[in-house]
């Protein structure tokens, strides 16, 4: 068995393999600096973030690496041996491709591949959609669009990648590169796509390649798209399932009973984001298994969208490291009866900072959710 062509741990001793998606949005670009100000970077959200309601923790300060830069090589090191010493086993960086052989953010992965540096297990995630406004409050504003050009730019992006899937350290699956897609309906033709990489990794060397689309549809068949797996997209496949909270459910009530007080009612509730129970959304997070093909869980340890949204975010409240853990049990218990290299649990995420869910240390939990991961990984 090959989990990872580099052998960086001893995956035999662990339960799951657990791969965390990680943000790159961690230093200035220009196309940041034109759109937002000088300067911009997640941390920008992150530091500018207000409580909008009683008990609402916010702002979300970093601890061990601080309000870091990726472009510094030390960063990189140690957030990929603090994630080793607690039993993830890699990174999925997502990657920015728009089509035309356009890209955003590479330069953090592009130097982990050149560098060789840090010797830690990676994949890589396609993040193909439209970059919008809506995260600032400016929902109609397009900042680049995803185009699909065709397949001569399939290609094209195909090959701009093919070092990175022969990388001694890419993550696999029966010696096949994973390559997740995070949208994959919106591949103007995915059979199209998908065979046509497939072809290219055969032409190149590779036995195949593994696919993987995220879905908010757990119905969703891969196969008949092209692609090898589904990942959930969670929490949003979660949060349509999940009832607003009691007190703004109360609040409709409280319209039809009071209309006369409807004006001051709008600003006391309205003024809010949408809020969720932790404990509420880990019991229905994770949607029935198997199915007959290849199906991963997503877990969140937590979820504040309110850094970059304001009060048109979502938030999960009362989020603890021992709830998490327990989160992550019920998806080690559903994946236990896969071969192991398919013992595949995705984490969304290592880094998503101005989203809240983020498993680096903080100031008020410290390595706690990262310890619940050590505790339940190793055999």
């Amino acid at each position: 068995m090959s989990n990872t062509k580099a052998e960086n741990c001893n995956n035999s001793e662990l339960r799951a393999r657990l791969i965390a998606f990680y943000l790159p949005q961690f230093y200035p670009i220009p196309e940041n600096d034109k759109w937002w100000g000088k300067g911009f970077t997640e941390w920008t959200n992150v530091a500018k973030a207000k409580p909008l309601f009683r008990g609402h923790y916010q702002p979300h300060v970093p601890a061990d690496l601080g309000f870091y830069d990726l472009r510094v090589h030390e960063t990189r090191i140690a957030q990929a041996q603090l994630a080793k010493e607690h039993g993830i086993e890699g990174f999925c960086y997502w990657h920015y491709w728009f089509g035309g052989g356009k890209r955003l953010l590479e330069r953090p992965f592009n130097e982990v591949f050149k560098s060789g540096e840090p010797d830690f297990p990676f994949c890589l995630g396609w993040a193909n959609e439209s970059w919008s406004g809506v995260w600032h409050g400016c929902p109609d504003r397009v900042l680049i669009n995803q185009t699909y050009p065709g397949t001569k730019d399939y290609e094209r992006h195909f090959y701009k990648i093919l070092p990175a899937l022969t990388d001694e350290r890419y993550i696999t699956i029966d010696n096949k590169p994973i390559f997740i897609v995070y949208k994959p309906l919106n591949l103007p033709d995915s059979i199209q796509f998908t065979d046509l990489w497939r072809e290219l990794a055969c032409k190149s060397g590779l036995k195949d390649l593994y696919l993987i689309g995220i879905t908010l549809n757990d119905q969703w068949s891969p196969i008949q798209d092209g692609f090898d797996a589904s990942c959930f997209h969670n929490p949003g496949i979660t949060f349509n399932k999940l009832k607003i909270n009691a007190q703004i459910k109360t609040a409709h009530n409280m319209f039809k009973l009071f209309t006369n007080k409807l004006c001051k009612i709008n600003k006391y509730f309205f003024s809010k984001p949408e809020i969720y129970n932790y404990r509420d959304y880990i019991e229905i997070a994770l949607p029935n298994l198997p199915k007959p093909f290849d199906q991963y869980p997503c877990l969140v340890p937590n979820w504040d969208t309110t850094p970059r949204c304001g009060v048109s975010g979502k938030v999960l409240i009362n989020s603890q490291p021992i709830l998490f853990g327990k989160h992550l049990e019920d998806a080690i218990k559903q994946i236990n009866n896969n071969i192991q290299e398919k013992r595949i649990i995705f984490i969304k995420s290592w880094n998503e900072w101005a989203e809240g869910n983020y498993l680096e240390p903080d100031c008020k939990f410290g390595d706690a959710y990262l310890k619940e991961i050590k505790k339940s990984i190793f055999c």
